[in-house]
């Protein structure tokens, strides 16, 4: 079957990311029964991205020397063991072991699947294939984060053994069902990591580093939001995992609703530079907005409004820099994704600890964050730049 691979890698991307989503409806739960606050859900909450941080190029490389496969199976084994660690967690530090373990192997299936379709995919389909990728991740978080609120009415640790019953379904159909695509070669012998290093120094001196600061204050203003929303909802309005759960599939379904149908044509019509102003703003009322709710529906329509206004944001700087540096684009947009990276890191850490002096705190400094980027973009142009031209990156 021609898209055998394709539907197996769609399965395994939608099985991680669900175990992803899964998590975040119940941590606060979790947390609070051990004795946590505000500080500990964000650290929690930003283990995550500083494991990915560090180890998804690591993982990406070594699928270059042995091969995608192996390394695919590594990364869904160690999601279904996280996922049992957080089932039989007695300990807050238990947690932060599983989320950590989670961060370190989980990361190595999304790099590993996009470079196995690069290997097997005609150039000119590869953007629909990549699409499907895209697609399986926004489906993963959709459907996570109401699934493990819904089943937590069965027990707190009942989602997180489903999610390590489906990640064992996936490594048998990886193992057995998945041709390899990339035989294993010898490792390189130019220091890739220096020439990164160097190219990383010479991006940050350009003018599109205004646009990478950029990201990382939405990614930031952003986690600020997600990082604390579970233990906020249950601190002030006494929400249960369901209904944590079900505002947080809501808000997936209204970003891939924004991004899949109205970010296209609405920078067709405005640009990104006007998109992402606007953007700016309304992301900043729907901060202000939320902290005004009252009760469950409120906070439905205000979330809902906060996250139409953010969900066009990543999108269109990732248009702008994509546009703006016309050589290297795969490294530009890998160092678009690690600011981005570094924002979601920052992001929950801050939000727990400010969330402890002061509820509200998370959500008012992210509108502040969204206020500086918006005046950050007012000197930005909608004129497109001279290229810039960044060091020869082998990798």
């Amino acid at each position: 079957m021609k898209n055998r691979p394709v539907l197996i890698l769609f399965f395994t991307l939608v099985v991680v990311m669900l175990g992803f989503g899964i998590v975040i409806p119940i941590l606060p739960f979790y947390v609070t029964q051990f004795g946590g606050g505000g500080s500990a859900m964000g650290s929690l909450m930003a283990i995550y991205g500083v494991m990915q941080f560090i180890f998804a190029p690591i993982w990406g490389s070594l699928s270059d020397r042995y091969g995608r496969k192996p390394i695919l199976m590594l990364g869904v084994l160690g999601n279904a063991l996280a996922q049992v660690l957080y089932g039989f967690s007695t300990q807050l530090w238990m947690l932060f072991a599983a989320r950590a373990l989670a961060g370190i192997l989980s990361s190595a299936t999304l790099p590993t699947a996009m470079a196995y379709i690069g290997d097997s995919t005609a150039q000119s389909e590869r953007g629909g294939k990549m699409g499907m990728i895209g697609a399986a991740m926004g489906l993963g978080m959709v459907v996570g984060p109401g699934l493990g609120g819904w089943m937590a009415h069965i027990s707190l640790a009942a989602p997180f053994f489903l999610a390590a019953a489906l990640s064992l379904i996936a490594l048998l159909m990886v193992l057995f069902l998945l041709p390899e695509s990339h035989p294993p070669i010898a490792p390189p012998t130019t220091s890739v990591r220096q020439l990164r290093l160097q190219n990383l120094g010479v991006a940050l001196r350009s003018p599109i580093s205004i646009l990478f600061l950029m990201s990382f204050l939405l990614s930031f203003g952003l986690t600020n939001f997600e990082g604390i929303f579970g233990f906020y909802a249950k601190q002030r309005y006494n929400f249960t995992p369901a209904q944590v759960g079900s505002v947080l599939t809501f808000i997936g379904l209204i970003s891939a609703i924004v991004q899949g149908t109205l970010t296209g044509p609405a920078t067709r019509r405005f640009g990104e530079v006007a998109i992402v102003r606007s953007a700016l703003l309304g992301s900043a009322f729907g901060f202000i907005l939320m902290i005004l709710a009252q009760d469950f529906l409120q906070v439905f329509l205000t979330s809902g409004i906060f996250v139409f206004s953010n969900a066009m944001l990543n999108p269109a700087v990732a248009a702008l820099i994509s546009r703006r540096t016309n050589e290297e684009q795969g490294f530009t947009m890998g160092l678009n994704n690690s600011f981005l990276s570094l924002g979601r890191i920052a992001g929950p850490l801050w939000a727990g600890f400010i969330f402890d002096v002061q509820m509200h705190l998370p959500y008012l400094t992210g509108a502040a964050i969204m206020v500086i980027g918006f005046l950050i973009s007012l000197s930005l142009t909608g004129e497109k730049p001279a290229p810039q031209t960044l060091p020869t990156d082998p990798a």
